[in-house]
């Protein structure tokens, strides 16, 4: 039966209840933090320049019906990055995203994310906020465990931290020794029996080293896996510690992947390199890119040193209440 038969939503509203518990506790929280929600548009003019990330593209006329080619945004992040360079200093929103090319139970094309700045912080002040948010998830479901299948966790635990280096020595592999040397890694990988095809970069085998062995061998949690390779930062700063790593962490409950986080990268020079280098894979396996926002990289320039995290709301959702899938957390799943 359809989600919309009446039977079926009486039996889905309990989840969607605390649904909303959830996130009026989040709110509460962040408010008392003194943090400012924003509402940032949906409507960009780029959609993110991940090598990987799919958006949905659309056509918009102004009064003069000249046409505009924009897309739905992945994330707020950029607008949120240029709040921070006009002046805001904590920020957070609950905002409607898209990505093409999701499904499946912890997926969709349309969801709910959880994106928050902090300015003049370090990055590892957002793994106390996880925690707590963790906590707050927790105790507006009424619940003391998360679940997710057959896996369940303590929401109320400290995340245990370890960093992608460690967890690849688990698995006898020198990861960090085998930065830009794609066959180097190659050859580690197949000795534990993880397989490589010959136009592999180096990104595409620590991919592989990530889901076939990393993830699945984090346990329960909560996990944050920490300090990312240099050729995985993304919109991160390298560390000034180990400038082989970035200040990029991920946070795991019942092994799944619930927040991204990063000390943000405020060099628009770098971070116009790492775009352009991320559209040119994209052509080159996907066969097209998206357009750089150049507004943004103007506002890294103005913007202050801060941390942020995107955090999936529904996943949230869907582990403290059990749900088996993203849908079932969601008021009206996408169609």
């Amino acid at each position: 039966m359809t989600w919309w038969h009446r039977d079926t939503h009486a039996d889905r509203r309990p989840v969607l209840l605390a649904r909303g518990r959830i996130m009026a506790a989040i709110r509460h929280w962040f408010a008392e933090q003194g943090f400012t929600e924003v509402d940032p548009a949906y409507l960009v003019t780029s959609p993110g320049n991940e090598t990987h990330l799919h958006a949905f593209e659309t056509t918009a006329c102004d009064e003069a019906l000249q046409s505009r080619h924009r897309y739905l945004h992945t994330s707020p992040e950029f607008a949120m990055k240029k709040l921070l360079a006009a002046g805001e200093k904590k920020i957070f929103t609950l905002a409607r995203v898209w990505r093409n090319r999701e499904g499946g139970p912890r997926h969709a094309v349309e969801f709910t994310m959880l994106e928050w700045y902090r300015a003049d912080e370090g990055y590892e002040t957002l793994m106390q906020d996880c925690a707590a948010i963790l906590r707050i998830a927790a105790e507006a479901a009424g619940v003391t465990e998360f679940r997710h299948r057959d896996v369940t966790c303590d929401p109320f635990a400290a995340p245990h931290r370890t960093t992608l280096e460690a967890q690849a020595a688990r698995h006898g592999v020198d990861l960090l020794a085998t930065l830009e040397n794609p066959a180097a890694l190659a050859a580690q990988l197949h000795a534990i029996g993880i397989p490589s095809a010959a136009d592999d970069t180096w990104s595409d085998l620590f991919s592989r080293l990530l889901t076939a062995r990393i993830e699945p061998g984090l346990g329960a949690g909560p996990v944050i896996l920490d300090a990312y390779p240099a050729p995985e930062a993304a919109l991160a700063r390298k560390s000034p510690a180990d400038p082989r790593t970035a200040e990029r962490f991920e946070l795991f409950a019942c092994g799944v992947e619930l927040a991204n986080a990063f000390g943000e990268l405020t060099d628009p020079a770098e971070q116009r390199a790492r775009f352009m280098a991320d559209m040119d894979a994209k052509e080159r396996i996907y066969g097209s890119r998206y357009p750089l926002d150049e507004e943004l990289l103007l506002a890294l320039a103005q913007m202050p040193p801060a941390a942020g995290c995107a955090l999936g709301f529904d996943r949230l959702v869907m582990l403290a209440t059990g749900a088996p899938r993203l849908s079932d957390v969601q008021w009206t799943p996408p169609a």
